[in-house]
This record gives C-alpha cells, sequence and structure tokens, in this order.
C-alpha cells in the first residue's frame, strides 16, 4: 500500500484502477478536497495511503492540526506563525458558541476540556496526553495550552482577585523556562528535547466566579529525568542548557567567582560553540526570580554546576599496584581543587570518596577500604554528578510546586497536561528506551481502549446490534514487561538483588529461557553483544544487557552522600540534609535488609500512579507529528511520517478502525448511489425514489421517512446475495444500518460496487443501443426533409427564374412592337411631310398639329425609348433587375412633360438627308446631372459573365478619348 503512495502503478489494469478509486474516494469523501477533510474519519475509506494523503494536502496548504476522532494530529510547522497562537485567536475560540465546528486546532481541545470541567451538572476532572518524538513540539503544544488556560481561567470579578490570578498565572508560565533550561537538551533530533516526563495539573475552582473556573494553581509531577546526560553526552549532542547559559551569560565577576574563564575547555560540556534560542540566560535568572527563588540561591545553583563541570575534568590513569588508589592525571588537581572549592567541600575527602570504596561487612559491620580501579573512579565521579544534578533538579521542581500550587480546599476540578516521551528506537537502547516504551505500551492501551469505547458509544447511539471488534491488543507485550511472576522487569530487579556481580550473557540467557513462550520476545542470533528484542506494538527494539542491571541499581555510595552532607554550601546542606532516619536507612543491618527500590520499581510505582490519574479523568490526545527530521518547512517525508504515526498509536487505530466499520456513509447517502441495485431483483417495487420534495415536508412526518429509508435500505441490502456469484460469497460481509448512517466493512464496499458497476454496465449498454437507434432515425427524417426542402427550393428557384425571363421577354416583345409602330408612324410621316408642307397654307410645323390622345401617346414612347430599343436590339441578354433600372434611367434622362413639348424635326431640315433610315455618323452622348456622392463617375469592372449596355459603351470611349 505504501508503494501506491510513493510511487506508480503501470499496465492497462492501473489506469482503470486508478480511475475507479478516484470515483469512488469522491463518492465517499465528497466533493471537498483533501486539505478540506478537517477530520481523518471523514476519510474513506480508512487506510494509510488515504490517511497520509490527506496530511500531506493539509500540510502543504499550511493546515497543521487534523483531527482524527478522539485525537488532535500536530504537525510541527518549522517556522514562527504568530498569528495562528495569539491572544485573539484564543478569545475567538473561548467565546465560539461551538469551537469544534471552528478550525482544528489545540485551542479546540483546550476550550472543550475548559468547558466539560466547568459543567455545573456533572464537573469532570480533564487531562490531555501530548506525546510525539523528538523535535515534534511537544514543548510548544504544552506551553501553547497553558497560556491559553492561563487567559481563559484568568476572569476574577474583584480587584483583589485579578492580582492573586495574574501572579498565579506568571508563576504558571514562568516555571516553563526553568524546567527547559534544567531538563532540556539539545539533541540529533531537536534543539529543545525534553529530557524528562511531566505531568502538570492546572487547579481550577468555580466557587469564586459562578458559571467560569478561575485558575487557582498549579502542581508538576516530573518523571524519569535522564541524569546519565550530565556525565555522557552521545555525539554531536549537547548537555542540558542550564551548563551553556551559565558560560555563555554569566557576566566577569560571576566568571571569576564561579572560574569559568572565557574560552575554557570542559569535557562534560561539548559543541559549545553553537549558538541556540534557549541560550538565553537572563530568561531564566528573571523566571527563577518570579517563582521566589532569590538572587543568593541562585548564584549557588549556579555555583553548585560551575563545580560539577571542573569535577567532570577529573581524570584518573591508571594503578601499577592494586593496592594503591589510582593517581590523577596531569592538570586533574587544579579541577579536583576548584571543584571541591566551588561544592564547598573538603578536597581531600573529595579525592579520597572518588578513590577508595568502603565495604561493610559481617555481622559487626566492619568496615574495609579497598581502591577503586580507573573505570570505578570514573563511574563514582559520575555518580557523584548526577547525584547532585538529580537532587537539585527534584528540589527545582518542589520549589515550583510550593510557589503555584493551592492549597487542596482551594480548588474542585483539574486539567492535567501529560508531556511523555514518544517511542524511542536507537542503535544502542538500555534501560531509559526500556522504561520510555514501556510507558508508551501502557499510554497506548489506555488509549486504544478509550477510542474503542468511544466507538462503541458511536455504535449504540446509531443503534447497532454488533459484537466487540477483536484487535491486536498489547497486553501480550505488556505481560512480557511487567507480568507476574515472570517478567523483563522482575528478572533485572531480581539480578539487583542478587549477591553476585550481574553479567550480560548470563542475563540474556536468563531472559530467553524464562520467557521462551512469549510471541513479543524476539532473538538475534546473528547479533555478538548480548541482546533481546522485544516486538512493540510500533516495532521491534534490540535492547542491549550491558549495563543494564547496574543502570537498575543506580548505586549511590554511602559514602558519596556523607560526603555530600558535610559540604558546607547551603544549597547542598538542603539537598543533603543529614537525617538520622535517612542515614539508618542507607545503613541497614544485615538481620533487617529492605529490599533494593530500583530504577523500574521507582518507575513503574510512578506510572501506575499516573495511569489512575487518568483514568479517572476524561483524556483528550495530542499527537505531534514531525514531518521531515531536516527540521525544514514545506517538507513532507512520507516514511518518517508513517513511522511516527505507528510510533503515536494511530496507525493501530487505524487498523482497528478497518477491523470494525470503517465505512460510514449515509442513508440518504447510500440510497443515492445503490438504489439502482434493485434492478437486479425482478420482484423488487419501484420505489418512491427516496424522501418526499422539500414542498411537501411539513406533511411528512420523519417515522414515515424512517421507515421508508428502512424498507429501501433494506431492499437494495436483499440484492447482495445475487451480487455473490462464487458459493464462497453466498454470505456477504457484515453491514448494519444505523438510525443515521449504514456501517460496512471494505468487503461489503468491494461487493457494493461490483454490483453498482454490472448495472451500470447494463444500463449504458442499453443507453447506447437506444442513443444508437435514435441518432439512425434521426438522421434518416434529417436526409428526408432535406431532399423534400432541396426540391422545393429547387423549384422555386426555376419557377422565380422562368418567371424573371418571362417577363422580360413580355417587357422586351412590348417594347421592340412600340418602337416598331413609332418608327413605322415616324417614317410615314416622314415620306408624306413635303407634299403636306407644299400643300399646307399654314406656317406651323407639323408637330404643332393635334393628335389623337392614342397616337399620342404612343408617339411619346417611341421619341422616349428608342435609345432603349437600340441598346436592346444590339445586346445578346438584357440586363436585369436593378441594372436594367440604372441603364434605363441613365440612358433616358429626358425631361417629363406633355406631347407638346417635343418638337419633331426632320433630317431633311436639318441635314438635307432624304431618309430617316440614314444611320446617324456621330456619337450619341447623354448629358446628366453630376452626382454629389463621391466615387459616383467611376464604373465597376465588367463582369464577364453579363453584356453592358450603350450606357458602358459610351463610358469606356469616353475613358479613351480623355487617355
Amino acid at each position: 500500500m505504501l508503494q501506491q503512495v510513493n510511487g506508480h502503478s503501470s499496465g492497462s489494469d492501473a489506469h482503470g484502477g486508478e480511475s475507479l478509486r478516484e470515483d469512488l474516494q469522491e463518492f465517499l469523501g465528497g466533493e471537498a478536497p483533501l486539505h478540506q477533510l478537517d477530520d481523518l474519519t471523514k476519510v474513506n475509506p480508512v487506510t494509510l495511503e488515504t490517511v497520509l494523503r490527506c496530511l500531506q494536502a493539509r500540510y502543504t496548504a499550511d493546515m497543521f492540526y487534523t483531527n482524527a476522532g478522539c485525537t488532535l494530529v500536530a504537525l510541527n510547522p518549522f517556522k514562527p506563525i504568530p498569528q495562528l497562537y495569539s491572544p485573539e485567536l484564543m478569545q475567538e475560540y473561548h467565546a465560539a458558541p461551538q469551537p469544534q465546528k471552528l478550525k482544528p486546532h489545540i485551542f479546540t481541545v483546550g476550550e472543550q476540556t475548559y468547558r466539560s470541567v466547568k459543567s455545573l451538572i456533572e464537573p469532570v476532572n480533564q487531562s490531555v496526553v501530548v506525546s510525539g518524538e523528538s523535535g515534534a513540539g511537544k514543548t510548544w503544544t504544552s506551553r501553547c495550552l497553558m497560556k491559553f488556560y492561563a487567559v481563559v481561567a484568568a476572569s476574577p470579578t474583584s480587584w483583589e482577585n485579578h492580582k492573586i490570578a495574574e501572579r498565579i498565572e506568571q508563576r504558571i508560565l514562568n516555571s516553563n523556562p526553568v524546567m527547559e533550561a534544567f531538563g532540556n537538551a539539545c539533541t540529533l533530533r531537536n534543539n529543545n528535547s525534553s529530557r524528562f516526563g511531566k505531568f502538570i495539573q492546572l487547579q481550577l475552582n468555580s466557587l469564586l466566579v459562578p458559571r467560569a473556573q478561575q485558575m487557582t494553581g498549579a502542581a508538576v509531577q516530573t518523571y524519569l529525568l535522564e541524569k546519565t546526560r550530565v556525565a555522557c553526552q552521545a555525539s554531536s549532542e549537547r548537555n542540558f542548557h542550564i551548563f551553556y547559559q551559565i558560560c555563555k551569560g554569566a557576566s566577569a565577576d560571576e566568571r571569576l567567582q564561579w572560574h569559568l574563564p572565557e574560552g575554557a575547555a570542559f569535557s562534560w560540556l561539548p559543541n559549545p560553540g553553537r549558538t541556540l534560542e534557549e541560550d538565553c540566560f537572563e530568561v531564566t535568572r528573571k523566571a527563577m526570580l518570579l517563582l521566589g527563588i532569590d538572587t543568593p540561591t541562585q548564584n549557588n545553583i549556579f555555583q553548585a554546576l560551575a563545580g560539577l563541570l571542573h569535577l567532570g575534568n577529573t581524570r584518573f590513569a591508571d594503578s601499577e599496584d592494586e593496592a594503591q588508589p589510582c593517581p590523577l592525571m596531569d592538570g586533574a588537581e587544579c579541577s579536583v581543587r576548584t571543584s571541591a572549592s566551588l561544592l564547598r567541600l573538603p578536597e581531600d575527602p573529595l579525592l579520597e570518596t572518588l578513590q577508595i570504596r568502603t565495604i561493610r561487612a559481617g555481622r559487626r559491620q566492619q568496615v574495609f577500604r579497598k581502591p577503586c580501579s580507573r573505570a570505578e573512579c570514573d563511574t563514582r565521579r559520575d555518580c557523584l554528578a548526577k547525584l547532585v544534578y538529580a537532587r537539585l533538579f527534584d528540589w527545582l521542581v518542589s520549589v515550583i510546586n510550593s510557589s503555584i500550587c493551592a492549597d487542596p480546599d482551594s480548588w474542585t476540578t483539574f486539567i492535567g497536561l501529560l508531556d511523555v516521551y514518544g517511542f524511542e528506537s536507537f542503535p544502542t537502547n538500555s534501560l531509559e528506551q526500556l522504561c520510555i516504551n514501556y510507558a508508551n505500551e501502557k499510554l497506548q492501551q489506555h488509549f486504544v481502549a478509550h477510542y474503542l469505547r468511544a466507538q462503541q458509544e458511536e455504535y449504540t447511539a446509531e443503534g447497532l446490534e454488533w459484537s466487540t471488534v477483536s484487535y491486536q491488543d498489547n497486553q501480550t507485550c505488556l505481560d512480557l514487561i511487567e507480568g507476574s511472576p515472570i517478567s523483563i522487569c522482575s528478572l533485572i530487579n531480581e539480578e539487583c538483588r542478587l549477591n553476585r556481580p550481574s553479567s550480560a550473557a548470563q542475563l540474556q540467557t536468563r531472559i530467553e529461557s524464562s520467557l521462551a513462550g512469549s510471541p513479543c520476545l524476539g532473538h538475534n542470533k546473528l547479533s555478538r553483544e548480548p541482546s533481546f528484542i522485544v516486538v512493540h506494538y510500533a516495532g521491534s527494539v534490540r535492547y542491549h544487557t550491558a549495563g543494564l542491571v547496574e543502570k537498575n541499581k543506580d548505586p549511590i555510595p554511602p559514602e558519596l552522600t556523607r560526603l555530600l552532607q558535610q559540604s558546607q554550601d547551603p544549597l547542598l546542606k538542603v539537598l543533603f540534609p543529614a537525617d538520622p532516619e535517612e542515614k539508618s536507612q542507607e545503613e541497614p543491618s544485615g538481620q533487617s535488609r529492605a529490599p533494593v527500590l530500583t530504577v523500574v520499581s521507582k518507575f513503574k510505582a510512578s506510572l501506575e500512579q499516573l495511569l489512575q490519574v487518568l483514568h479517572s479523568t476524561t483524556p483528550h490526545y495530542i499527537r505531534c507529528i514531525k514531518p521531515n527530521s531536516q527540521g525544514r518547512a514545506q517538507m513532507f517525508h512520507q516514511e518518517e511520517v508513517l513511522s511516527q504515526l505507528e510510533a503515536c498509536g494511530l496507525v493501530e487505530t487505524i487498523h482497528i478502525s478497518a477491523a470494525g466499520f470503517p465505512i460510514r456513509v449515509s442513508h440518504r447517502n447510500f440510497l443515492e448511489r445503490y438504489e439502482l441495485l434493485r434492478r437486479l431483483c425482478p420482484g423488487a417495487a419501484p420505489s418512491p425514489h427516496g424522501p418526499p420534495p422539500d414542498e411537501g415536508r411539513s406533511e411528512w412526518s420523519p417515522h414515515s421517512e424512517q421507515a421508508t429509508l428502512q424498507a429501501l435500505l433494506q431492499d437494495i441490502l436483499h440484492t447482495l446475495p445475487a451480487l455473490a456469484r462464487a458459493p464462497a460469497e453466498a454470505t456477504p460481509a457484515p453491514v448494519h444500518c444505523g438510525r443515521t448512517k449504514v456501517f460496512m466493512t471494505d468487503s461489503m464496499l468491494e461487493l457494493l460496487e461490483r454490483g453498482r458497476a454490472q448495472v451500470l454496465e447494463q444500463c449504458a449498454r442499453c443507453i447506447q443501443g437506444g442513443w444508437r437507434r435514435h441518432r439512425g432515425r434521426k438522421q434518416e427524417r434529417q436526409r428526408r426533409a432535406a431532399v423534400l426542402i432541396q426540391a422545393a427550393v429547387r423549384s422555386w428557384l426555376t419557377r422565380k427564374h422562368i418567371q424573371r425571363l418571362h417577363a422580360a421577354a413580355t417587357v422586351i416583345k412590348r417594347a421592340w412592337q412600340e418602337w416598331r409602330i413609332r418608327m413605322a408612324f415616324l417614317a410615314s410621316k416622314e415620306l408624306d411631310g413635303v407634299e403636306e408642307q407644299h400643300s399646307s397654307q399654314v406656317t406651323c410645323s407639323p408637330s404643332s398639329f393635334p393628335l389623337p390622345q392614342a397616337q399620342t401617346r404612343l408617339l411619346g414612347a417611341v421619341t422616349r425609348f428608342w435609345p432603349l430599343g437600340l441598346v436592346l436590339a444590339n445586346a445578346a441578354v438584357g440586363a436585369r433587375g436593378f441594372r436594367r433600372k440604372l441603364v434605363v434611367f441613365a440612358c433616358l434622362p429626358l425631361p417629363v412633360g406633355g406631347l407638346s413639348s417635343y418638337t419633331v424635326q426632320t433630317a431633311q431640315e436639318q441635314a438635307g438627308v432624304t431618309s430617316i433610315r440614314a444611320l446617324p455618323q456621330g456619337s450619341i452622348k447623354f448629358h446628366c446631372r453630376k452626382s454629389p456622392l463621391r466615387y459616383a463617375d467611376i464604373c465597376p469592372e465588367p463582369s464577364p459573365d453579363t453584356v453592358t449596355g450603350f450606357n458602358q459603351i459610351l463610358l469606356e470611349r469616353h475613358r479613351l478619348g480623355h487617355v
């Protein structure tokens, strides 16, 4: 599945499968893109692929918080975003009527816990579990939550209460920089990694302010401080922040007082040149001052820490004689002297305690002094430093609690913030990793139980009848680690009680032989170093047995404690009081020796106490995820995110969801998608297609609607046996119809999709056949209609053409006949003119004789249209339409008037021509008034298909004459 996330499929089936998955994803997840899904429970189906894609899409869109059911997933942005944690945004989430409808945020979790704890009906203590690996943002998340609670819970009514609340708020917030300075360090994965677990109890009281919860105090409880970091740091890592703050932030007088010259080298202070944001000495001193730690006490603390740095430069050489103590190396005497001076210890007893071991034996507790080897001297030196730093850290926690903790009678409820280690697996794992992973196993069991309980509540609310979902429980792994009577912890503690030296190989043999039947115990026969493998819920981890028993014993030689009790430093006197009861416990008699209280036993007891507190509260989970190990913004590595999801238990939760009913679809959406499956049952009655329309909703009963939906759902589910063709699939996968949703498994979804695809294929074939038939019929109708239209148009065009030809022929024939009559009349008139002139005694012209009306009209027509007759007679094809009219009006610009306005002059009177049939010798010109339009005298080019008239011939001759 992960290969599908990071790789690409190939082949023809891959494309179809991808498109099917996209279609299914669009149905299950709706039309919203992945970055808009603010809850991973809305991702359908719930798989690793979809979860990773959703988280990556939201991270790319700068959405760093995503709900996952009862869990909030927080991705580290690796860049400052001030507006995401501003006080205005805190007030917005606090004042919202339903903050869960806003965008996912840690303020949503804070407001939910705050409203639950201030409920007047049944106030319940709340707890927030913040987990994640180093660099995922746990410390920042806890800090922001404390700020949120300090802001929303500080709303007193009076001015005095306001001052008290403000002082408590400042003390609670100032406890963070102090604990981070003394408990955090720079590691390979995080510059500000918490090297201890803590549970902060924010104490609230509703009696001072009605209908609200005012913060009255807080309490801090720590778990498993990594005190070995004081004397041993891994490569490229640093010691606790406070040591670097002292060396970089001390003044000149303080450097002189604490013997910390600039540029001094200390073996327990690696990478001093690296500057971090956390190396701010003034912030730590100011916070300590506000917590009630005055300046002299601060100087005592920093002086003791400087003494530990000089103690780390104390180096021993091998002794040539076993009876003699190991000598100091060159330059180590000055370090011992400076360390004794800063710790206010006598120099000689300090060196003697590191070099010589005191042994008490016998009934009389006789004292024997034995020189230590070089390795034992180094171990006692480291033990002294770890003892002082661990006591100092516990004292700081007690001072912080005394400063911020309220009286038990002044608070009624609390909100707990648990900031614990994430799951750890390194190349070399020892007791620290075993305890951390053991705690994560316990918290994972609590988380899974709470998640399943919430899931069962949802099933109960939906009215489902179902049996408990079986899932991979981590109880087997917990039995391997802490079970009774034999477990890994019991065997390690038993090795500590035996009065003999422990062997790493022997411890491995005992664990493998005693716990061989556990399925969570693995073996690595190829390993040369003694080790054993534990199969945790988040993966297999190999633990080395070398040094495991010694770390579990955490031996503190009594002479080291007695030495520190001799110190004249006020702080060390408080840390190591000379208590007779403590002295009697450190030196018990051989008859009444109490069992050794090992590290594992202490951690197990504190963990059980923590789980009791969590079980008594309503838990909320925030899983911090680191997108990449480089600490860069906008970089998302799927493999690293997946490993963290496994480590914090989200993947296991996803698997549990897949084992139950990961597919949840509302009734309406289910009917809209799968109602067509009823086609597979021939006897199924037609459905009313879901609920009634909106206009009739007022008359529609919810019970009848629910009954109709249930009937339709049952009809659809009855078709499932028809979908299962093979005998093995006769019983379909489990599916349950709730009150508002349909719950089903992945196999059921696959079966429904297969049937839906089958019905859609049948419908597609029917639609394609009907479409092809409809398209053929339509094309045939269109062909017939086109034939009819074309025939009609051709007939109409032919008729119109014949009509135009007939009309033109009629006009030509009539004009020709009239012209012939006119010519005949004029010829006859011309021939008879001489005789009439000689015979008549009247001196008027022939044109002045009155003529009959019909002859007058005929004479006028002949006079006006004789040039047109000449043109038409010489033209092969007559002009048509507008061109015909243009030729007529251009050729005959004669004034319109009566017949008396014309004068007929015979040819004989003008030129002495004896007959009218003689053709004129000159050109005929028609004079027209010039047109006011531009380019009106320009003649267009002659068309090759038409024959121009007589006027066009005259125009061309006119152009040639000008040329």
